[in-house]
């Protein structure tokens, strides 16, 4: 399952990243039957965790933390909940706050190394449910699932038996800039900036005052985005200090549960030169690093293609 082959009507990184994110249009998905619940947070907000048919009575589970602005309506997402649909595990996705639908209560939101709301997380899951548990973070959910990962140590592995990030920015400060250069700024940048400035103006009104609304809205790239919001909302002083701390490629030797780290080398803002070398991971750890695929891409097969890949490598490293 390693190898990876695109389609030849997608032969460029951007081509891949693209497609997938816009296979909603073109591949028709089974309808997949969530199941919200709401669980209260300690700073009495609330997370959103949608489960997959009969979820807690599987083999196995496998939650997916989801990417930057992403949900169980992503497409990668959707692809995890069409392969679960016929398989012995169950698939639940935690929302990260404000990702739900619904925009969050508390004076924050989430951010690249949010590795406490990623443990208190899996605790909750691990009180539903007793079996075993396989956790997957896309972008920037794997790099939030490999830092906590890295916090927790030894730990983790009361919680879960692996995990696995697929296209995550284990270098924030590297991929932050490369997303904000030539024509990543107008094909990815401008759309999540579109996003993320309306729930923070969700956020002023519930709480004027929180952060410079007018410095967010003014914002032209995510570097500025996170130094007027992201960082001041969760305790950094800037973005440097933000990206700094928040990327996982520091720590790889602190992991001490088997996990997976995959990436495109053609990933159009994940610079290939920033992924960790292999000798850089201990006996817990693989890395995957796929010549194409894109972002959280992977498509495959004729016209119009699925995105089976992921799901399926996934899965057949639950099992190696």
């Amino acid at each position: 399952m390693q190898g990876y082959k695109p389609p030849l009507w997608l032969p460029s990184g951007h081509a891949q990243t693209i497609y997938a994110a816009l296979s909603a249009k073109f591949i028709k998905y089974p309808q997949i039957n969530w199941r919200r619940t709401r669980i209260k947070t300690r700073d009495q907000d609330f997370i959103d965790i949608d489960w997959s048919t009969n979820a807690l009575n599987k083999k196995y589970l496998c939650v997916m933390f989801h990417g930057l602005e992403g949900s169980s309506k992503s497409h990668y997402a959707k692809a995890f909940g069409d392969y679960y649909l016929n398989q012995e595990g169950g698939l639940c996705i935690p929302h990260f706050r404000g990702c739900s639908g619904e925009i969050n209560v508390a004076p924050r939101a989430y951010h690249s190394g949010d590795f406490e709301e990623i443990g208190w997380i899996l605790a909750k899951i691990r009180e539903l449910y007793e079996g075993p548990i396989w956790a997957v973070g896309v972008s920037l959910g794997g790099n939030a699932l490999l830092r906590w990962a890295q916090e927790y140590g030894e730990e983790a592995g009361k919680f879960v038996s692996g995990i696995a990030s697929i296209c995550a920015p284990l270098d924030l400060i590297a991929s932050g800039m490369e997303i904000g250069r030539g024509v990543n700024k107008y094909i990815y940048e401008r759309h999540f900036l579109k996003t993320m400035k309306a729930k923070a103006v969700s956020k002023a009104v519930q709480y004027p005052g929180l952060f410079d609304l007018q410095m967010v809205l003014n914002a032209k790239s995510l570097f500025e985005f996170d130094n007027y919001f992201t960082a001041p909302l969760h305790g950094f002083k800037d973005t440097t200090q933000y990206w700094s701390m928040c990327s996982s490629h520091r720590k790889l030797q602190d992991i001490q549960v088997k996990h997976l780290v995959l990436n495109a080398l053609n990933d159009p803002f994940i610079p290939a030169k920033s992924l960790p070398a292999r000798g850089e991971f201990n006996k817990y750890g693989v890395a995957i690093y796929t010549k194409q695929g894109g972002h959280v891409g992977y498509p495959q097969s004729t016209f119009p293609g699925n995105l089976r890949y992921l799901p399926e490598l996934i899965s057949a490293w639950m099992k190696s």
